[in-house]
């Protein structure tokens, strides 16, 4: 069945390959990145974009106006987006602090926020963390700003799955490990992962579409290895 899908961070990596699968597979999907270049290409009847900065509130707004003007309704949003500063915290000043969760965190909120009244019970919210948010995990030196950032996605996933959790969408977290995109290049230079942007990005939109029927508030570890 063809679903409504907002994937955030799409301009590379990940977001990028997802675009690509759903809209082969026959899905609506809406394809948010600052640069919206990289997948203008992808713009066909069932594909649309458009420049998004989530921690815009100006762009944000123009989110709940497509919707309704073209969709109705999403049945699965996707929170990709991410930045990430690598720096020894002695370093990483408040301001990095802040570009970080303004991102990672806060944007996240806002865009969700903005989706939310156009899903229902059968809905499904998908955040995107890292295993350097993952109490007990592997942490890595330079990644202050990112690992807590992509901590506190869980605790907002598993918060709100709670207060969603009679009226739905369902809210599922997943922390990844190594996947090779340019993200990973600018934290660990030269490091080869096990995986590959497509093959996450094939886990990740099958995740999506069938998830919410088993998982609600959980956090899945998706990594075979560390970071």
């Amino acid at each position: 069945m063809k679903k409504n899908v907002i994937i955030t961070g799409t301009s590379r990596g990940i977001g990028y390959e997802m675009v690509a699968m759903f809209t082969d597979a026959g899905h609506n999907v809406l394809a948010l990145s600052r640069n919206d270049v990289p997948v203008s290409g992808f713009e066909e009847s069932n594909c649309h974009c458009f420049p998004c900065d989530i921690t815009d509130k100006n762009d944000i707004a123009k989110v709940p106006i497509f919707i309704k003007e073209r969709w109705g309704h999403v049945d699965v949003l996707i929170n990709n987006s991410g930045l990430l500063v690598n720096k020894p915290f002695s370093k990483t000043s408040v301001s990095d602090f802040k570009e970080v969760y303004d991102v990672n965190v806060f944007g996240l909120a806002a865009l969700t926020q903005a989706v939310l009244p156009f899903m229902n019970k059968k809905g499904h919210v998908v955040n995107i963390s890292s295993m350097g948010g993952v109490q007990g995990s592997m942490k890595f030196p330079g990644l202050s700003a990112y690992s807590s950032s992509k901590g506190a996605v869980i605790s907002l996933t598993e918060v709100w799955a709670e207060e969603y959790k009679e009226t739905g969408p369902a809210f599922n977290v997943l922390a990844l490990g190594a996947v090779q995109t340019e993200m990973l290049e600018e934290a660990f230079p030269g490091y080869e992962a096990p995986l590959t942007a497509k093959e996450m990005a094939s886990y990740i939109m099958d995740f999506s579409l069938t998830g919410q029927r088993y998982y609600n508030g959980k956090l899945l570890q998706v990594s075979r290895t560390t970071p």
